[in-house]
């Protein structure tokens, strides 16, 4: 009897475990992303020929998993690292977190859903998705407008200085409503005596149909990624985007502003540009530029690509991209590269 009962409890939590398996699911992906060319930023004394990671998308891997609880709520968390395919280096760069991209858990359900964790800043999905490179921070003309400092002497920072992700965050996304739905997202400061200096900003994405319209806004006072440090000064940060797909062209255009309480420039950022579908890829073109008000300082850069896909995980593209700013030597760069998603 008791050896009947064994089996039998035996067999139920086989069962259990079974039926638990069927309903979690853990999937490990990623991208690489690397390419070769010749770089010369506006600003830049000389040019670079490399080998590099990242032409049109940041290097990743990680692991991400999903739980069904029951009664319509779920669980999920996201552990994903970027890496460096041309060296084999951790990171966007030396000192990056190893999951820097995400590190977060999640539950969602009618409600909308609620995250823990590091995971996107509000501006970084509204940007790629509204400009024709994607999430590209080597040929992308607005990305490289809002998110990439340059260290060559001419004073060009960032748009948006707290980075693409956010770390110690908390993130209510709101349920889907006929394609809209919207992200509120606070980042606690984590530092003693800060007087509450922290990060906060929402976003909003629409797609309907051809029509796709994106925008956010963010005030800033902390770096990432890691426990940020105080940057010195409130910055206050918004742009609109918009795209539609016409078939033979989708038209892309944004414009935003960005300003810090510690200085009188305001940088106003404009953007205007298309892909064309051609053959099995896409052209990509994108012209963004950038005013600072008080300086009268202007950045202007253009870029024309071609991605071709091989297969529907394998693409290979080319981009030329000019790039000049005021009173500064100008920069035209160019790049080959190989993406492949697993």
């Amino acid at each position: 009897m008791n050896n009947r009962l064994t089996a039998l409890c035996s067999a139920a939590l086989c069962a259990a475990a079974g039926a638990a398996h069927a309903q979690s699911s853990v999937q490990f992906s990623g991208l690489v992303d690397t390419f070769a060319g010749s770089l010369k930023t506006a600003g830049d004394t000389s040019r670079k020929s490399v080998v590099d990671s990242g032409g049109l998308t940041t290097s990743w891997f990680g692991v991400t998993g999903t739980e069904d609880l029951g009664g319509g709520l779920s669980a999920k968390f996201q552990l994903t690292s970027f890496l460096r395919t041309d060296t084999g280096e951790q990171g966007r760069f030396t000192g990056d977190s190893f999951f820097s991209r995400d590190a977060n858990i999640s539950l969602s359900g009618s409600f909308g859903s609620v995250l823990l964790g590091r995971w996107l800043a509000p501006h970084f999905l509204p940007s790629i998705i509204g400009n024709p490179f994607g999430d590209s921070f080597t040929f992308s003309p607005l990305i490289l407008h809002m998110n990439v400092p340059l260290y060559n002497g001419t004073g060009w920072g960032a748009t948006t200085p707290a980075d693409t992700g956010w770390s110690n965050q908390v993130v209510y996304s709101t349920p889907q409503f006929g394609g809209l739905q919207a992200n509120l997202q606070y980042q606690f400061g984590e530092q003693p005596n800060d007087n509450g200096k922290k990060n906060a900003g929402a976003n909003f994405l629409y797609f309907g149909g051809p029509l796709t319209l994106t925008g956010f806004y963010e005030r800033d006072q902390i770096g990432n990624p890691g426990q940020g440090a105080y940057l010195g000064t409130t910055r206050k940060d918004w742009a609109l985007h918009g795209a539609y797909d016409f078939g033979v062209v989708k038209p892309f255009l944004s414009h935003g502003e960005s300003k810090a309480d510690n200085s009188d420039d305001k940088a106003r950022t404009s953007q205007l540009g298309a892909t064309v579908p051609l053959g099995a890829g896409t052209m990509l073109a994108d012209y963004a530029r950038t005013e600072l008000t008080r300086t009268r300082v202007d950045r202007r850069t253009f870029s024309l690509g071609y991605d071709h896909f091989l297969s529907r995980r394998t693409d290979v593209y080319a981009v030329y991209m000019n790039d000049r700013i005021t009173a500064q030597t100008n920069g035209n760069s160019v790049g080959f590269g190989v993406r492949h998603r697993f």
